[in-house]
């Protein structure tokens, strides 16, 4: 029996980044046309993957939007439409009331969304045939009574000694045996 793997599709070129980019300066605008104050610019990347379509992320002081750019060239309008407003909104509602007072879409959020008339769900159900996703591996472990499998995030917090994790049952520590296979 033999198995068809769907073809990968293609990221957007340069040309649908470009249209990315002026509606996220477009969006932008809006807000400060709307809001009466300048929001800096803010990076945007094209290096998400996986299964979201957009991200708005802060460490420490940098902030960035990033864009998955396999699901933007299936839903290329959709995204457009959708993903961009609502990751702008994200960046806006952050500079305007700061990210530790409000809710990641909550009322606040709601309000930009509002603002840029753009539709306030916040997710969307994609098929994500032929997108590159990411795949979380495990690793398996043991303690005294058990086997216990791992998430990899889990796994090198451990190995890099930030946490301990004990069993629930015996409480004893837990201990590395291997790498599993990669996990959907």
């Amino acid at each position: 029996m033999t198995t068809i793997t769907p073809a990968i599709i293609a990221p957007i070129n340069a040309a649908q980044q470009a249209q990315v980019l002026d509606k996220t300066q477009a969006t932008l605008a809006l807000a400060e046309r709307q809001y009466g104050r300048q929001f800096t610019a803010i990076p945007v990347l094209f290096d998400l993957r996986g299964r979201c379509s957009g991200m708005y992320r802060v460490r420490g002081k940098e902030r960035v939007i990033r864009f998955n750019p396999h699901i933007f060239a299936k839903y290329f309008s959709d995204n457009l439409a959708t993903t961009v407003p609502h990751e702008v909104a994200h960046y806006v509602s952050d500079c305007l009331y700061g990210l530790g007072d409000i809710r990641p879409h909550g009322e606040e959020w709601r309000g930009v969304m509002q603002v840029f008339k753009a539709d306030d769900s916040r997710t969307a159900a994609y098929d994500l045939e032929g997108i590159p996703t990411r795949r979380q591996r495990y690793f398996d472990y043991r303690c005294v009574c058990q086997s216990h499998r791992l998430s990899s995030r889990r796994h090198y917090k451990l190995a890099r000694g930030e946490v301990m994790y004990n069993c629930r049952q015996c409480g004893e520590n837990l201990n590395f045996v291997a790498a599993c296979q990669v996990g959907a």
